[in-house]
């Protein structure tokens, strides 16, 4: 005798940032009718990178053409622009300025034009003097202005989604056991004692996405290794009109201390990046042995070390020191001063990296039975997070459509 399974839901969403909630949207948009159920671990939506970022909706100019990120943050940002006027959720398109500010950046920013032009994007190049005419305070040898920059209040998008999809959301429920059976579905059970039961699994759990999927029985062969944003707030915001980016180092995915000018009219300075004690380490005092432990098990972090641990030593002692912090600063903004600055929230970037050290440079999404894993989304996944969701959606809909 078959035994009939109860199912809760067709597809069971885990994770309740922007990415998850604009999958269970997908879900709901491209089959009406389709049970979705997401479950995040915290009291409310975007509580992590979605919510605690610098609200960037970045062009794509960064990103190898042809790639997950270019592609879908070129079409993602101009959606984002076109979601939020929609829905009245307060955004601007600024454009931003990418400052050279020595000799030796100038082939890798005009490295970024001729990116930017295979990505599709619209760049213009500056000398000095036009440079300022932007930014009045803002010093450099030369400089691109991209156009489709713009900035917006992530948190209140991811809540937007949420509230327009069919999905049902549960809240403070975290994944605690995933029972995978390929030929029966997915069971998992919540800390809140709750079975809940789907026909697909959808992991979108951010920093934990990689424990999400090892708990489903599967190996990502990737390990999420936290590293933390520190910012700052200029306390005098008149300084900075719009965006200032440094020239990035194309062997890192970090883009470097910049200047932002966020929908709320503040300045945020940063981020720093350093590694986190913990998943959640969004300062130095949160240590997480277990975590952290786990972390220092994965042998691509040592091999990341020892290949980037310049780089690294640079991060921490701008983190340790507010000094060398203004110094960085000072590259691009000459006129700020120590006490402009004032400590601001930080966020942490859950950043794939492989056996072998190599820093995933792309949204990373698997597949297995029943199940479909996204596995590295961090920047700019906010501003690509429709694409992103519809792909996810799209990847769910194949499975369910083969049971």
């Amino acid at each position: 005798m078959v035994q009939v399974v109860a199912y809760d839901c067709d597809v069971l969403v885990v994770g309740g940032g922007i990415v998850g909630l604009s999958t269970a949207h997908a879900i709901t948009r491209a089959a009406p009718g389709t049970r979705v159920t997401v479950l995040e671990k915290e009291p409310g939506p975007a509580r992590h990178q979605t919510g605690r970022n610098s609200g960037v909706i970045h062009s794509g100019i960064y990103y190898r053409p042809g790639s997950l990120k270019a592609r879908y943050a070129v079409r993602g940002a101009a959606e984002m622009i076109k979601f939020c006027a929609e829905y009245g959720i307060a955004h601007a398109v600024t454009g931003k300025l990418i400052v050279a500010t020595d000799r030796a950046e100038l082939p890798r920013l005009h490295a970024l034009v001729q990116r930017g032009r295979e990505n599709g994007i619209p760049v213009r190049e500056l000398g000095p003097a036009q440079i300022t005419e932007y930014e009045p305070e803002v010093r450099g040898l030369a400089a691109i202005h991209v156009g489709t920059t713009g900035v917006c209040d992530y948190s209140a998008v991811a809540r937007q989604l949420g509230e327009a999809s069919e999905a049902e959301i549960r809240y403070g429920a975290r994944v605690v056991r995933v029972d995978r059976r390929p030929e029966r579905g997915v069971a998992v059970r919540t800390s809140r004692g709750d079975v809940v039961r789907g026909r697909v699994l959808v992991n979108c759990a951010g920093l934990y996405c990689d424990e999400v999927a090892r708990l489903a029985g599967d190996e990502p062969d990737v390990r999420i290794v936290p590293f933390r944003g520190e910012y700052y707030e200029l306390a005098r915001p008149s300084l900075v009109r719009g965006l200032v980016y440094p020239v990035p180092d194309p062997a890192f995915p970090f883009l470097g201390v910049h200047l932002t000018r966020g929908i709320d009219g503040e300045v945020h300075v940063g981020p720093n990046a350093v590694p986190a004690l913990a998943r959640e380490g969004y300062g130095w005092g949160v240590v997480r042995p277990r975590e952290a432990a786990a972390t220092a098990a994965w042998p691509g972090v040592w091999r990341m070390g020892r290949q980037h641990w310049r780089y690294g030593v640079g991060e921490l002692r701008r983190s340790v020191s507010k000094a060398a912090f203004v110094d960085a600063v000072r590259r691009l903004l000459p006129a700020v001063e120590e006490e402009d600055l004032v400590r601001a929230p930080a966020g942490v970037r859950a950043q794939a990296v492989l056996r072998d050290g190599a820093l995933v440079d792309d949204f990373l999404i698997r597949e297995a039975p029943r199940t479909i894993h996204v596995l590295n989304a961090p920047s700019p996944a906010a501003t690509a997070s429709l694409p992103i969701g519809r792909e996810v959606a799209r990847r769910a809909l194949d499975a369910l459509g083969t049971l």
